[in-house]
């Protein structure tokens, strides 16, 4: 990659004095961000998750530092970018390939800028969760991927930095235009006198956000480098972009923002995946800058009209990510998922007729039946099978969650694999054999398990509780002292193991007498405010 030459940067600095963003030119901005980054000797953390606003705001800051005498480059930038393992493949090439030309530039150039991915722990992965502890696939009210996936990674390499430098200034490409949720929760922590505001969650961290009045033209403008220019037609005014450099959509690191421009316009997603810090950032939704699992919506738009582009090696992706959204569909719950939830309890609706709890016999699904989950692991790896035989260079599921995932399935809270099925589900599907010794060993083996599904019903007593108790005895066999296991057997036996009908059945009284107790103490309740108002009303205290 060349270095800026004279030519180059006479375009550059021409670019920066006589266009205009936002109602100023950019030299202000390039002014600005260079005031705020030379105030003090705190770093900066640039959120980049290679969109259109994150590439906007590296440009810029990449323009101030350029323009910044090397002895006032004090302090470093990080450039971090999060991979939930499951973004969208050509988002990941993308944005890999942007990481490496931006420290490369920023090498060449003597600027303190160096790029970092962080990705969630393997234990904590989206296969982990969903393949491995049978989590369901992520919906609108239970949206559980964005903590595990998004906020741990980022929030964890923050406070390293603060752990580090005592106080970080993250750096992101949010603007007011593209978010207005976003907008007032920056505009509510702001400080006041400061172009910061204090993080939410995170102490000793505060936020910048330099482009925040830009409209998306000038975000354009910026990543397109050439002149915006307003027309007025027969047709009203409406705006062009006319070629007036040398050095139309080049990045100042070097490499094209065409590639950008042409994922923005192959998808019909709106926006792109942001950073995300905390709970208040919105979600990505139907936005191509996402995860290709995601089924937060009904339908991925982005992915079908990236498909329907030329992408079409993309369509497995699409179908497995349908069958994950079809999962989430309240008519196919009970068929898909188990009946009592992680904790070994089946939880009753109840509904509310009359100011007064109605007992139901619905009841609330748990997670994944384990048989769903080993036909969901199988159709992945053949998928992941199916590309490395394209010669594509796409790692769907790592070898670290496989891992994790085995290790959730041998220690299933209701469905413990005696099975031990996974190592064999891996070798079927890619021909491999991996190292399984690090992780937990089954004891017991197919033959044993069988044996204990034809005798255990014959005694009245669930296989799947008894699998637990031989769990829980080999676990502390061994040991010197083996305190709470008492506890631990308690807990098992209280656990509901039977069917969802016999669960039903055989609670129905006691859950009608807890009912009615619950009905009863809210009623008294009731009257003893209504006694106390009277009272009140009447001046007794």
């Amino acid at each position: 990659m060349k270095l800026l030459n004279q030519y180059d940067l006479e375009d550059y600095i021409e670019f920066i004095e006589n266009e205009s963003f936002a109602g100023s030119q950019l030299h202000n901005f390039v002014a600005d961000t260079q005031r705020v980054y030379m105030a003090d000797k705190r770093p900066w953390v640039l959120g980049y998750s290679g969109g259109k606003d994150s590439s906007a705001v590296m440009t810029l800051i990449y323009f101030a530092l350029l323009g910044l005498k090397p002895e006032d480059r004090h302090k470093p930038v990080f450039v971090v970018a999060s991979d939930t393992l499951v973004e969208t493949p050509m988002v990941v090439d993308h944005v890999e390939k942007s990481l490496k030309l931006i420290e490369e530039g920023a090498k060449r150039e003597g600027l303190p800028i160096t790029s970092h991915k962080v990705v969630p722990k393997s234990n904590n992965t989206f296969w982990a969760n969903l393949l491995g502890k049978g989590y369901p696939a992520p919906t609108r009210n239970f949206r559980w991927c964005t903590e595990r996936m998004k906020i741990d990674p980022v929030s964890t390499f923050i406070k390293e930095r603060v752990s580090e430098y005592d106080e970080v200034i993250v750096v992101l490409g949010s603007r007011s235009q593209e978010s207005a949720s976003r907008a007032q929760v920056i505009k509510k922590h702001k400080i006041d006198g400061s172009d910061l505001a204090v993080h939410t969650t995170l102490s000793n961290a505060f936020i910048y956000t330099p482009i925040d009045t830009w409209s998306v033209d000038d975000v354009w403008k910026i990543l397109r480098l050439c002149h915006l220019k307003t027309e007025e037609t027969p047709y009203g005014t409406k705006n062009k972009w006319f070629d007036k450099y040398d050095l139309e959509w080049e990045n100042p690191w070097g490499g094209k923002n065409l590639v950008l421009w042409n994922l923005y316009k192959d998808s019909s997603g709106q926006g792109e995946c942001p950073m995300v810090i905390d709970e208040t950032t919105p979600s990505c939704g139907n936005s191509r800058f996402g995860c290709w699992t995601c089924t937060v919506v009904t339908r991925d738009r982005a992915m079908e009209s990236l498909i329907q582009n030329g992408e079409q090696w993309m369509t497995p992706l699409l179908k497995y990510r349908n069958i994950l959204s079809r999962s989430t569909s309240p008519k196919l719950k009970k068929k898909y998922r188990n009946h009592i939830r992680r904790d070994g309890r089946l939880a009753f609706k109840t509904l509310k007729e009359d100011k007064e709890r109605v007992l139901t016999d619905d009841y609330t699904t748990g997670p994944y039946k384990l048989k769903y989950r080993q036909h969901a692991m199988r159709l992945l790896l053949n998928i992941q099978k199916q590309f490395n035989d394209q010669g594509r260079d796409v790692e769907l599921i790592t070898v670290d969650e496989l891992h994790a995932v085995r290790h959730e399935w041998l220690n299933d809270p209701n469905e413990p694999d005696w099975d031990d099925t996974l190592p064999g589900i891996v070798f079927d599907a890619l021909g491999i054999k991996l190292d399984w010794t690090i992780d937990d060993s089954n004891q017991f083996s197919l033959t044993e398990g069988q044996l204990l599904n034809d005798i255990a019903p014959k005694h009245g007593v669930s296989p799947q509780m008894v699998k637990k108790l031989i769990d829980v005895e080999t676990q502390m066999s061994g040991l010197a002292r083996r305190t709470g296991i008492f506890n631990r057997i308690g807990r098992l036996i209280q656990q509901d193991w039977e069917s969802a009908e016999v669960i039903i059945a055989s609670n129905l009284d006691i859950r009608q007498s807890q009912m009615r107790q619950s009905n009863e103490v809210k009623a008294l309740e009731d009257d003893l405010k209504q006694i106390t108002a009277l009272l009140k009303a009447e001046g007794i205290e």
